[in-house]
């Protein structure tokens, strides 16, 4: 079995001033491709999980996305960072089993890859990525402000990675 880090998109690998609708508008925070580097060297797989209510919205298209994901993917592996997949949810209203608080993005993942969530870890900036790491069976890392519900909390990503790496995680069977 793999183990994973499943991030959150909007305010742990980019700077989420306002939506991102179009590649132009994804600014990568400076430490991300480092940090994400670091854990596909160490053995993990990362994988990002992110609530995209926009297109449901009307905001931006399925197509839209898929041109911000390939521009975040050539990005980061400019930098020898590997994003193994992507899922993403499209809702906004429409009730779900993807979208976040819910775990289904990270359940999906780690059935197609045979993913231990003993061993992986959910990051996120928000209260429902750490729900749904939660009811996953991850070990979850608040970024930004304190979320005492959150196994750890810390400032961004590259600090994330960085207890990732200190974690002592189950022995898989």
């Amino acid at each position: 079995m793999n183990k994973a880090v499943f991030l959150d998109r909007d305010g742990v690998i980019n700077n989420f001033k306002k939506p991102v609708n179009t590649p132009q508008e994804l600014e990568l925070y400076p430490w991300t491709a480092k940090a994400i580097k670091k854990l596909n060297q160490s053995g993990y797989q990362v994988y990002i999980v992110t609530n995209q209510g926009g297109i449901e919205c009307g905001y931006l298209s399925a197509k839209d996305l898929a041109r911000i994901h390939q521009h975040l993917i050539i990005t980061l592996k400019e930098d020898n960072a590997i994003i193994d997949d992507i899922e993403y949810c499209p809702h906004f209203k429409t009730k779900c089993e993807c979208r976040k608080p819910n775990p289904g993005m990270i359940l999906k993942l780690a059935n197609k890859y045979n993913i231990d969530l003993d061993l992986s870890f959910m990051v996120g900036d928000r209260k429902s990525d750490i729900i749904a790491g939660q009811k996953a069976g991850c070990k979850t890392i608040k970024v930004g402000s304190k979320y005492p519900q959150a196994d750890f909390s810390v400032e961004n990503l590259a600090a994330a990675v960085d207890i990732i790496l200190k974690v002592k995680t189950p022995i898989s069977n």
